[in-house]
């Protein structure tokens, strides 16, 4: 095996790095810059360029351009230019097979194998696609791991000294955080959280609205719906919040940005860092409630924090390290290049993977411990969701769980793999399934179904269930082109907390139906066990409070609420199971 590049492929920006003796080295471009704009340009006769050139090309011809791509991996989303179409993978194909141009030039030598990064709270089919974008590119993917974990690995190199660290990343597109504890030789994830929808992509639109609101209140003129005149105010945006973070005020300037009857408009205003404050505070904030949940779930006090790592360019924002300093009580730690560490790490574990490090030096005997960010789960009766794989577990990792059936000889079941944290899974997103058939014919609840979840070190997911009884298995390795949605991801853990009471009810009313319907599934079977040895009255009476807890399960959603309808169930069973109590002890 051949040296191992690491691969920060961003929304915005990407990075690539080597492994150089037994440190990192980010790989400069042929353009002579450290970074690439995450930018694919596609000309009309056929030429495609990428980076930099692409990005400049994108004022001119923005509708045959792509920007931030890595929002749309896993998607259905296609991009039609001049009679053909790409998918996400394929124009990040692009980019990632530019980054291998440059590191081949760099070393001198063929690159074939790489480790690329991705935003922790990416889903399944995210990930999947992220390696089939790296194969197209004519990359071996050799893993692939979180930016945050990367972040943190480029970080414990040099501080390798017990200590639970804080990796803060908002980069163009994504923000995550992950709670990090570095011991003796082992980096090992204790939770993550994130939002997979937040980075500096979102500043950059509200100050290119607020810029051309200002155009249309002084011309009259709305330049929103103009694709040209829009991606050169969006590019000043982001050239006045790079600005902003080392000056209180910035200069927008934009000549010739529209044309009226009256001739040319140009544009110019001063922006200060206060008005971009307020344009984007809520943004900023949003970051909040991913920092507690890691915390949380981590079982970790702030006090406990040692340092708070910022990576991710959009962290060069004051507001963002003002905010990350009154909530975490303590100055952040800017001691990573934001831009760089992520590939640096990427590159470490790629040649550790690669056997390019020294034995016995620091990096090689450092071992990764990575954590999938959701649950895992199938569903059973009444749409629940039965977890064999509670988020934040550390991968690689494999679970298993013995289920049965819930009808009489019941010839095949389906495997319904889902990943969130509610308690049902209408509210959680649908990852695969499958059919499991040829289960041997037997009553509810006698065949035992073994299904495994299997979580490899990149977190991609492969499942199987297995009929104990015929030895009869099925299996799925979930790759799913249809990722979760925008907001599915990083709003599935807050959901789960404001509505854990109303999945509270509505669980207690499914689970005391299960129990119902099971006591009259039990009566009835004893009226035909004892046809001939009961008496007409003893049958008449078991039959009446059959009926009456039947009428109960059927009008329960005219109750009120949840609780109210479970309350009645509940009720009900009390006659029934009190009757056969009794018919029992005689």
């Amino acid at each position: 095996m051949g040296r191992v590049i690491g691969i920060d492929l961003g929304t915005t920006n990407s990075c690539v790095a080597v492994l150089e003796g037994d440190s990192a080295t980010v790989i400069t471009n042929r353009e002579g810059y450290r970074t690439t704009p995450s930018v694919v340009s596609f000309h009309k006769d056929g030429k495609v360029e990428t980076g930099a050139a692409a990005k400049r090309q994108g004022a001119l011809n923005p509708e045959r351009t792509s920007f931030s791509i890595k929002r749309k991996m896993g998607s259905d989303y296609r991009m039609k230019v001049g009679g053909r179409t790409y998918s996400p993978q394929e124009i990040s194909a692009f980019i990632l097979r530019k980054l291998k141009k440059d590191a081949e030039e760099f070393t001198g030598e063929s690159i074939t194998d790489a480790v690329i990064t991705v935003p922790a709270y990416f889903s399944d089919s995210q990930r999947q696609a992220t390696k089939d974008a790296g194969r197209i590119a004519g990359l071996n993917v050799l893993r692939i791991i979180n930016e945050p974990t990367a972040a943190a690995l480029a970080y414990g190199l040099d501080n390798a000294q017990p200590q639970k660290i804080l990796v803060y990343d908002l980069g163009g597109g994504t923000f995550d955080v992950s709670l990090i504890e570095i011991g003796e030789g082992v980096i090992e994830v204790l939770a993550t959280s994130g939002d997979n929808y937040l980075g500096g992509d979102d500043f950059d639109e509200r100050v290119a609205d607020f810029i051309a609101d200002n155009i249309k209140k002084q011309y009259g003129i709305n330049l929103k719906k103009d694709v040209v005149a829009m991606h050169r105010i969006k590019e000043e945006a982001e050239r006045v919040k790079k600005e902003l973070s080392s000056a209180m005020s910035a200069n927008v300037n934009l000549p010739f940005i529209a044309k009226t009857k009256e001739g040319p408009v140009s544009f110019e205003m001063e922006f200060t860092r206060n008005e971009f404050d307020r344009l984007t505070k809520d943004l900023v904030d949003r970051t909040i409630i991913p920092v507690e949940n890691a915390l949380n779930d981590a079982g970790v006090k702030k006090e406990e924090i040692s340092k708070v790592i910022l990576v991710g360019g959009s962290t060069r924002i004051p507001a963002v390290q003002d905010k990350i300093r009154s909530i975490m009580g303590k100055e952040p730690s800017r001691s990573l290049n934001p831009d760089e560490c992520v590939a640096l790490g990427a590159a470490v574990q790629g040649g550790k993977l690669g056997g390019m490090l020294y034995p016995g030096s620091p990096a090689d005997q450092i071992v990764l411990m990575d954590v999938t960010p959701l649950s895992l789960s199938i569903e059973t009766v009444g749409g629940i969701s039965s977890v064999l794989i509670e988020r934040n577990t550390t991968i690689p990792t494999r679970q298993s769980k013995i289920f049965t059936t819930a009808m009489n000889f019941q010839p095949a079941v389906d495997v319904r793999v889902f990943q969130g944290e509610r308690r049902f899974t209408k509210d959680n997103k649908l990852l695969g399934n499958f059919r499991l058939s040829g289960i041997k014919r037997a009553p509810a609840g006698v065949p035992q179904i073994e299904v495994t979840f299997d979580i490899d070190a990149n977190g991609i997911v492969n499942v199987s269930a297995k009929d104990l009884g015929t030895g009869n298995e099925q299996s799925i390795t979930i790759t799913s082109s249809s990722n979760l949605s925008e907001d599915e991801i990083q709003k599935a853990i807050w959901k789960a907390r404001a509505f854990e009471n109303e999945d509270g009810e509505k669980f207690n009313l499914t689970d005391e139906k299960r129990k119902a319907e099971g006591l009259v599934k039990r009566a009835e079977a004893l009226l035909i066990e004892h046809k001939d040895d009961w008496d007409k009255s003893r049958k008449k009476e078991i039959k009446d409070e059959i009926g009456r807890l039947k009428r109960t399960l059927f009008k329960h959603k005219l109750f009120r609420n949840s609780e109210e309808a479970a309350s009645n169930v509940r009720s009900s069973q009390q006659g029934l199971k009190a009757l056969l109590e009794s018919h029992k002890k005689e």
